[in-house]
């Protein structure tokens, strides 16, 4: 089983847990840029925290066999705090990046306008460089939060096969897949979705447009959830093709609008040829 995990935050994670995800199958991830736990008080902590991320976190990932790939922004919870909005005029900088392979975590926690406008502006730069856009949807008024996520959605411009919703559940699903963006679902051990409501969803609406992702962090998680899902799935009945798919083949759909995944070639061929069309892989712009 081959696995690409689409939202995992490895900064919050030790090397064991590289060692145990590589050994379960996982041979890339994103990391998309988050809240730390506690209030950032200037702009120079995000730009050293995506320098982290572009330089240290990849190598780490790489002494375990993983392709760390990140994707960054101003996440939500900091959009309303005056100290931190000022790194939207540094990150284009940062987007041009190489590893960089979409704008994200961005969208909505409280739902204020100063959240409003952090968005539409994160939007915006996804347009600008030509870059997916990874989408929170928020923990509480999660329906009222995505329905206005696809409503900015649709007001920027940007297409929605290149906008990945995350953290959706059984009362969001509809309105994400209708919209034709990509859904995406985080599988937690208490919170969010499991193993079994996850089979349940992809049985009811297939797998086509979906990722599934740990979204593991410094607080109760598990960075092995994928394998447990694809493990679910068999167990269920769906084929290995379909697996592949959910946990391999539509991430590297998805980001690989960037041009800027690096995947090794003896992963991407897959079982019997699974996947195909690596000028995306290599950096070229398909």
């Amino acid at each position: 089983m081959r696995i690409f995990d689409p939202h995992v935050h490895m900064t919050s994670r030790t090397t064991d847990d590289y060692e145990a995800m590589h050994e379960a199958g996982v041979r890339a991830v994103v990391e998309p840029a988050f809240w730390l736990g506690q209030p950032r008080t200037n702009v120079g902590s995000f730009t050293d925290y995506f320098d982290a991320l572009l330089g240290w976190e990849r190598f780490r990932a790489a002494q375990f066999g993983i392709r760390h790939h990140c994707a960054l922004a101003l996440n939500p919870k900091e959009a309303n705090d005056p100290r931190c909005t000022p790194v939207l005029d540094v990150l284009p900088r940062y987007l041009t990046k190489d590893g960089v392979v979409a704008v994200g975590e961005i969208g909505y926690d409280s739902m204020t306008p100063e959240e409003d406008e952090a968005l539409a502006r994160q939007l915006e730069l996804a347009v600008r460089h030509d870059l997916p856009a990874l989408v929170h949807t928020p923990h509480r008024d999660k329906a009222a939060g995505t329905a206005r996520t696809l409503d900015l959605v649709r007001e920027s411009g940007l297409p929605p096969e290149r906008v990945l919703v995350d953290h959706l559940n059984e009362t969001t699903v509809r309105a994400v897949a209708d919209s034709g963006c990509w859904m995406g679902f985080s599988i937690y051990p208490d919170t969010k979705m499991d193993e079994a409501r996850m089979v349940a969803l992809l049985r009811e609406h297939g797998p086509e447009r979906v990722l599934v992702n740990s979204a593991a962090d410094w607080g109760r998680s598990d960075p092995l959830k994928t394998r447990k899902t694809g493990e679910a799935m068999l167990a269920a009945g769906f084929d290995e093709a379909t697996v592949d798919r959910v946990l391999w083949r539509n991430p590297v759909e998805f980001y690989g609008q960037s041009g800027r995944l690096m995947l090794d070639d003896d992963v991407t061929a897959g079982p019997a040829g699974l996947f195909a069309g690596n000028s995306v892989l290599r950096g070229e712009r398909a």
